[in-house]
Parts: structure tokens; C-alpha cells; sequence
């Protein structure tokens, strides 16, 4: 399918019909989600992929009860990483093992800390929010393109998710989407005409 295609047929699923998608689909859009581009290449986040059935269920008592949830083939809950300091190590190491010269390296990674050390506290984890929502695009996208349906979500509860899925402090759930095949139809899109859009 081609890509114009795709985000014309893409649409927010509200109910899904159960059936499980392949391992091998599945594992096709994770590389579509991992393959998402990251403001220094940080990739400031980590996606809990969710399919056992009990689990989906308690989750889906704490996203409002939205069946979406408990119906899907899997739920991916997306959930920024606020430990900078540890994705630059992350990032460093694999620079590093990949060849680049130790000079260039070191001027790159001096650029990275310099941006750490400007955003402050309290500014970490709207940037790798910011970030993660890159990746939830591919998700959404990349979903339909390999023929099956998503529902990007906001409506849960972050706290519950953190206390079911026992995250650790650095990863706070920010999005869910819920994949699988769609049991429901897709009303028309709307969408703002490009004159309100485009300036």
C-alpha cells in the first residue's frame, strides 16, 4: 500500500475483533516503531508490548474502561525516558562500536551533554514526550500499512499503568495503541481543509 494511501485508511479503531496478529507482522511494524527518527538520536523512550489477556483486562479497567484495550491483538504502551543521562551512555556505546572516530565522537557527544545540561529538570520529560510521539506516529501508520488497525490513546490512567506493569521512576507511560484487526467500520475522515492548515 502506498504511503498516501495509508493515512487516508488509517483510523482510530474503537473496537477490535480479538484474532491475534503473527508474530511475524507484529514483529515487522516493532522494527516500523525502532526505525523512528529522535532528536540527537536519543530515542528517549521504551514501549511495553502488551498481549496476554489478563493483563490487557486490568489495563483496561484503568484506561477508562475503553474496550479497545481489553480487545486488541496487543497494546503497546509507549513511555517516555526521562534517564537522559543513561540513553547518552546508551547512544555513546553503540557510536562507539560502530566505527565512528573517536574525535568525531567525542565532539557529538560533548553537543549531546551540552543539550542535557540546558534542558532543565523539570523540562526532561516533555522533551522525551515530545519525542516518543514521533515513534507513535510510525506506530499508527505502519500498522495499517502492514493491513491491520490501531487506536493511538491518551485516556488512561499513567499511575495505575506504572503500579500493573511495575515500571521503574525513569519511565512514565505517556500513550497507549492498541493493535489488532478492526471490528468496527471508519466513520468519513475529517480533517481542517489545507487553506486552514498551511501558511
Amino acid at each position: 500500500m502506498e504511503f498516501s494511501e495509508v493515512v487516508r485508511r488509517r483510523y482510530a479503531t474503537k473496537k477490535f475483533d480479538g484474532r491475534k496478529i503473527p508474530q511475524e507482522r507484529l514483529d515487522e511494524l516493532l522494527e516500523i516503531i525502532r526505525l523512528a527518527p529522535s532528536s540527537l538520536n536519543l530515542q528517549p523512550w521504551r514501549i511495553k508490548v502488551i498481549a496476554d489477556q489478563k493483563t490487557k483486562d486490568e489495563l483496561q479497567k484503568a484506561s477508562f474502561n475503553q474496550e479497545q484495550v481489553g480487545t486488541c491483538s496487543h497494546l503497546l504502551v509507549f513511555c517516555a525516558d526521562t534517564d537522559l543521562e543513561g540513553l547518552a551512555l546508551r547512544l555513546e556505546a553503540h557510536l562507539s562500536k560502530s566505527g565512528l572516530p573517536a574525535e568525531k565522537l567525542k565532539g557529538y557527544m560533548d553537543m549531546v551533554r551540552g543539550f542535557m545540561a540546558g534542558l532543565k529538570k523539570g523540562n526532561r520529560l516533555p522533551w522525551a514526550q515530545r519525542q516518543l510521539y514521533i515513534a507513535l506516529g510510525n506506530a499508527v501508520n505502519g500498522a495499517k500499512s502492514l493491513g491491520f488497525d490501531s487506536c493511538p490513546m491518551e485516556g488512561f490512567e499513567p499511575e495505575a499503568y506504572r503500579r500493573i506493569l511495575k515500571l521503574p521512576e525513569n519511565l512514565v507511560p505517556t500513550a497507549i495503541v492498541a493493535v489488532g484487526y478492526a471490528a468496527d467500520k471508519p466513520r468519513e475522515k475529517f480533517r481542517l481543509p489545507k487553506e486552514e492548515v498551511f501558511f
